[in-house]
């Protein structure tokens, strides 16, 4: 059996990337500079923390604006349609207000704003992305300040885009291209992982840990994946301490701009051929199952999944390939 650095011998990581770092391996060349160069150009686009960023400009914007994305953003948009319908509005890309109020901002400073509990969520008024963003395919236009979060899909959009462009020359589309017999031919062996959110394509199956929020030296299950992506969320990663008061995360209920406490860990799994943006969808969902039930989303979205919940109990949805160490709910 070859091992994986046999299948993949080509290495590059990305330490600074979305503030978790990337790691790519893949059968191929890596032509490490390109990649550099779209992560920059997507931060630049997208990221909260870049002063320099569309979205930063969006939040200093006093009387809003017109705001133009680049073509590739239109996918992105697209989920988060979907998601904000699929919750109820519970996932909205807005929440970068309420992060800031939490203290999770550009400086992390970590510090509560006073006025918070008074204007937390859309009940207080908060912009909306559905009430506050009008949307012309990739253009936005804003009336007032609006400070966008695309955390929930867009660590795994970015990985989704990097897994297009290393695997398809320029001009070619994302699908797999037949060869002269007529046969699809397979992508080559790829696996990206940014910090919990990974695209897999190998012919062999990769076994994931799935790792114990109350303790990251552990793992508290597998899974394994071959073709397709493998998305965890949980606050253990991103907590704070506020001004004495109750830990904060950044896994938030749009509606009432609070982090979620009935869920301690989620892990999601989307089949390569499922979804055009496979893992920003895995992203999205690891998300939205902290504050929609999974029987909804199960509606909505071709997904498996694994939630731990706070007492260490856990959920499967059939057909999630691993298992948790613990008892079922």
């Amino acid at each position: 059996m070859n091992t994986l650095c046999d299948r993949m011998p080509h290495t590059a990581a990305f330490p600074r990337a979305l503030g978790t770092g990337l790691i790519i391996r893949s059968a191929e060349p890596i032509d490490r500079p390109r990649i550099a160069a779209f992560i920059d150009e997507y931060e630049s686009i997208l990221s909260r923390f870049r002063t320099d960023s569309t979205v930063t400009a969006m939040g200093r914007a006093e009387y809003g604006g017109r705001f133009d994305f680049p073509d590739w953003a239109g996918a992105l948009f697209d989920l988060y349609d979907r998601l904000a319908d699929a919750t109820g509005n519970a996932i909205d890309p807005c929440v970068g207000e309420d992060l800031i109020r939490l203290g999770y901002d550009a400086a992390y400073s970590f510090t509560i704003a006073d006025d918070a509990d008074a204007r937390l969520g859309s009940v207080h008024g908060r912009p909306t992305w559905r009430g506050d963003v009008e949307r012309h395919g990739t253009t936005l236009i804003t009336r007032r300040p609006v400070h966008l979060d695309f955390g929930a899909c867009g660590k795994g959009y970015l990985v989704d885009l990097l897994a297009e462009r290393l695997t398809h020359s320029p001009g070619q589309s994302a699908e797999r291209l037949a060869n002269r017999s007529g046969q699809t031919k397979r992508s080559p062996e790829l696996l990206i992982d940014a910090g919990g959110d990974l695209t897999v394509r190998s012919s062999q199956p990769i076994t994931i840990a799935l790792e114990d929020p109350a303790d990251a030296t552990r793992a508290v299950g597998t899974a394994a994946v071959s073709n397709g992506s493998c998305c965890a969320s949980a606050p253990s990663r991103r907590h704070w301490q506020a001004s004495g008061r109750i830990r904060l995360h950044h896994l938030i209920n749009a509606i009432d701009g609070r982090p979620s406490d009935s869920v301690a860990a989620t892990w999601v799994t989307v089949a390569a051929d499922a979804a055009p943006h496979p893992t920003a969808l895995a992203d999205g969902l690891a998300t939205a199952l902290f504050v929609a039930d999974p029987n909804t989303l199960a509606g909505r979205f071709p997904f498996s999944c694994a939630v731990l919940r706070p007492d260490r109990t856990a959920v499967f949805s059939r057909g999630f390939p691993g298992e948790l160490f613990v008892r079922p709910a």
